[in-house]
This record gives C-alpha cells, sequence and structure tokens, in this order.
C-alpha cells in the first residue's frame, strides 16, 4: 500500500453539513409522520414553532414555504398552514394527469372488481424492498369518464399497511382512493414517480376498456411515496386516449 493510499484512508470523511431550514423542515416532516399534526389539521404559528425549536421565525418560514411547494402543507390566507390532506376536492385528481380533449376536466368513477392479498412478484418486491412472495394486496379497478371505460388500473400496496382493505370497503362511498387509505389506514402520499410508455392492448385489458385487441394503449407506471420517501403504492394503468390526453405542467 503506498503512502498516498494510506493518507486517504486514514483521512476523516467530511462532515455532511445540513441548512438549519433543512432541519426544522425534517423535524416538522417528524411531527406529521408521528402522527402529531393529522391530515387537515391546523399546525403551529410560526411564531410558536420558532419557540419550540428556538429558531428564527424566518428560518420556520422557508421550511413551511419548502414543505408547502411539495404538497404536505397548505397555506390559507387569515387561518394559518394546514396539514395536506387528500380529503381536499382540489387534492383528488392530483397524481391522475388525464384530461378530455376539450382539456375540461370531467369527475372519474372508480370501479373496483378485485382485491385480494397475493404473493409480491419480483418486480413488485422490489418496488417496496420486500422478499418477493411476500403478502401484498392486489386490487383492480376500471376508471370512467363521463361513463367513458378510459383506465385499467392494478394496484399494489404491502398487504400489512393496510389490514382490513377488502373490496367491499373499495365500493363503499365516493372518496377517492388515497383520501380512503389516508381517512381509514393513516397513510398519505406525499409524492409520486411515473414511467410511461406505449403498449398494446392485449385480451384481458382489451374486454375490459372495450377496444380491440392490438390497440395502441399509454402504459403509466407509478410510485406512490409516503413520509419518509417511504414507497406505499405502485400502479401499472393502461390508458385509452381515443379522447384523452395526458397533461403534465412543466416549469
Amino acid at each position: 500500500m503506498t503512502r498516498e493510499t494510506l493518507r486517504s484512508v486514514a483521512r476523516p470523511a467530511a462532515p455532511t453539513f445540513s441548512p438549519l431550514y433543512r432541519q426544522i423542515k425534517d423535524f416538522l416532516i417528524g411531527c406529521l409522520e408521528r402522527g402529531e399534526w393529522r391530515p387537515g389539521d391546523v399546525i403551529p404559528s410560526e411564531g410558536e414553532l420558532a419557540q419550540r425549536f428556538n429558531v428564527s421565525q424566518g428560518t420556520v418560514r422557508k421550511a413551511i414555504d419548502e414543505m408547502a411547494a411539495e404538497n404536505m402543507l397548505v397555506r390559507r390566507q387569515g387561518k394559518g398552514t394546514f396539514v395536506s390532506t387528500h380529503n381536499d376536492p382540489r387534492a383528488y385528481y392530483r397524481f391522475l394527469r388525464l384530461l378530455p380533449n376539450d382539456g375540461i376536466a370531467v369527475p372519474s368513477v372508480s370501479e373496483p372488481f378485485f382485491c385480494q392479498v397475493v404473493e409480491a412478484a419480483p418486480d413488485v418486491a422490489a418496488v417496496f424492498g420486500m422478499a418477493p412472495a411476500s403478502p401484498v394486496l392486489h386490487v383492480k379497478r376500471i376508471l370512467r369518464f363521463a361513463g367513458e371505460k378510459v383506465i385499467f388500473d392494478q394496484i399494489f400496496l404491502p398487504a400489512e399497511a393496510f389490514p382490513g382493505l377488502t373490496l367491499e370497503l373499495l365500493r363503499a362511498g365516493e372518496r377517492s382512493l388515497y383520501s380512503l387509505l389516508e381517512s381509514d389506514f393513516g397513510v398519505r402520499m406525499i409524492s409520486a414517480e411515473e414511467h410511461l410508455r406505449a403498449v398494446a392492448a392485449d385480451e384481458e385489458c382489451a374486454a375490459l376498456l372495450d377496444v380491440r385487441v392490438g390497440e395502441p394503449l399509454l402504459q403509466v407506471e407509478r410510485t406512490a411515496y409516503t413520509y419518509g420517501n417511504r414507497p406505499v403504492e405502485w400502479r401499472k394503468g393502461l390508458y385509452c386516449t381515443r379522447n384523452h390526453y395526458y397533461h403534465n405542467e412543466l416549469g
């Protein structure tokens, strides 16, 4: 081993530095994760939080601004800052980017028809960081827009995080899926990433979406994350784009 190698081995790693507002942000996320403030709750004022953490109000404000930009918190003029919730109608379609050709959004209607605990296939297990064949919930549903079958979703959830989730529960009421998971199981989807590709309809999805076998569809694979960047949902959606298009705003 050379002297230079010895020096590089002996040299301590440089300490990582996190700005103070980021540390406050991490504390606040920890409060959300522990359930100190539930979805829809108002959080303490910036002044109260500054006192609690013994920092300036400006530092707290910067942390809250970043969390609001990431849709974890919502500022309401004259009312305070609230924990974001999927029960807010403005959040119903936050992750759904499909619009009719006229660009006017219409409510979707969810028609779940399958919900069972199954063994995780290797690709699903990899998403959740679990061993293959671990128990996961497999949900299948159709989404209709203005009566038209537009999306066939296959959704996978870690079974241990959603005990008691049944087809009957999915069919009850008019809540969105994410609203149900948040209200009944305390799991809130914070962010998501998607992979898109064009595919041809196979026999199963052709029958479910009333399209021809081989007709082009848009396949959207989505992983959704809760606090701590923990993956808690993976889905594969097949979108019929005859009368709809995928819309995303960049900037």
